[in-house]
């Protein structure tokens, strides 16, 4: 299976129907059905590493202030208790604990609602251990890659480029609308994604100032990090959704495939 980071943007992707839309519908078309889903989500940060391992997981609105048809809306894809044993036994010697209580988060559903629209491929999450620095989670995101030979497809969902503070709503919808910086950033790291040089985007220092006006905190930039520890030799790199929008936010995703 090909491995995927997907920028996922605002929550009201899940219900409109735009340009990055018709990029995450054009996903599952393309490349084999998968036996089941691993999916790696910004907004799902513990302490300690968790995988769902319940039958049935939950959509989970984890977001407030947008109107009520996205509140009404449910993924009711299936879980995989059995894949989540299996995927917390591979990562040994990293310790992973199965979790009965969290479910899908809209990292996860809002793009996956787009790819397979009928929910009917098993789906398991991946929470990010907060408290770890980012070698630690692109060593533990390489065992990962096994599973791809297993029909599972793995997908980290977040932002590389997002900082809130600085999201100019006013020009939201515009693409390729941003900061300097943004601009900056964003093309120093796609640099590196197709260079295949990953130990630069580990080592964030080396990235300068700009990195940390675009990046102010880890949680949405780590599920890069994990799709791209998934690469092996023979993988080829693309990407898609390549835009900037309200200023300080970039929609970036990357495939990842044979």
């Amino acid at each position: 299976m090909p491995a995927f980071f997907i920028g996922h943007g605002s929550p009201m992707n899940a219900i409109e129907d735009n340009e990055f839309v018709q990029q995450f519908k054009k996903l599952g078309e393309n490349i084999p059905t998968p036996q089941a889903i691993l999916c790696v989500s910004a907004h799902w940060l513990t302490q300690g590493t968790k995988v769902t391992a319940m039958p049935n997981p939950k959509t989970i609105h984890d977001f407030g202030g947008f109107p009520k048809p996205l509140f009404e809306v449910q993924y009711p894809a299936p879980g995989d208790p059995e894949l989540a044993k299996i995927t917390k036994e591979i990562l040994s010697p990293f310790e992973a604990e199965l979790d009965e209580h969290w479910g899908l988060d809209h990292g996860s559903w809002t793009v996956l609602r787009h790819i397979y629209p009928q929910a009917n491929i098993p789906v398991i999450e991946l929470s990010l251990d907060y408290s770890k620095p980012l070698s630690y989670h692109f060593e533990l995101a390489q065992h990962l890659a096994m599973l791809r030979h297993k029909g599972v497809l793995i997908i980290g969902s977040g932002n590389i480029v997002h900082n809130l503070r600085y999201v100019d709503f006013q020009h939201i919808n515009h693409l390729d609308h941003g900061y300097d910086w943004a601009f900056s950033i964003r093309e120093k790291i796609n640099n590196h994604i197709l260079d295949g040089n990953f130990q630069d985007l580990i080592n964030v220092q080396n990235l300068g100032q700009d990195f940390k006006m675009a990046v102010p905190s880890y949680d949405h930039y780590l599920p890069l990090i994990y799709s791209l520890a998934l690469k092996d030799n023979e993988d080829q790199i693309e990407l898609f959704n390549d835009y900037i929008i309200g200023g300080s936010l970039s929609m970036t995703s990357v495939k990842i495939s044979a």
